[in-house]
């Protein structure tokens, strides 16, 4: 028998995942500045999407709300991008890194270990270390999406598959 997550609201995912990884993924950012990298584990803090780093590019934006170490994470990431219909941030890509990724407007494609998937308002994936991922807006207005992405501590992150 399969097990499946049960689903929640959209509510859930912003205010309860994101007020908890807030907690531990925290790091004061001035704007403006690029954030310095803080000795030891990131702050607790709220950031603004005014606040947050951004990179721009003609595909859109991403902005980096808390990007470093925490009390459990060797590094993390937890940001949120806009992409411009017609266009993804960059290829399918891997890496060591797990990831959770949820689709919070639009409608795009996802990219998930060589398939192709609808992706839309409250839609997620996640992407084990090394599995082929991206997003694609496919839609007629901007897409945005939230990835929490990181590596553990003290967990060795799994080496490259070997290249047939």
């Amino acid at each position: 028998m399969t097990m499946r997550p049960r689903l929640r609201s959209l509510a859930w995912l912003s205010a309860g995942l994101l007020a908890g990884l807030a907690a531990g993924l925290a790091l004061p950012i001035v704007r403006g500045q690029a954030p310095a990298k803080p000795a030891g584990p990131l702050r607790s803090a709220r950031v603004t999407w005014a606040e947050a780093p951004a990179t721009r590019a003609d595909w859109g934006e991403l902005r980096a709300h808390f990007e470093g170490e925490t009390f459990g994470l060797g590094g993390a990431l937890a940001a949120v991008a806009v992409i411009k219909p017609g266009q993804e941030n960059h290829p399918p890509h891997q890496h060591s890194d797990e990831e959770f990724l949820f689709v919070t407007e639009g409608s795009g494609r996802w990219h998930l270990d060589g398939k192709e998937f609808p992706a839309a308002k409250a839609d997620a994936i996640y992407a084990a270390p090394w599995v082929m991922h991206g997003i694609k807006n496919t839609g007629g207005v901007p897409l945005t999406w939230v990835v929490f992405k990181w590596n553990s501590k003290g967990v060795k992150a799994p080496e490259a598959p070997k290249k047939d």
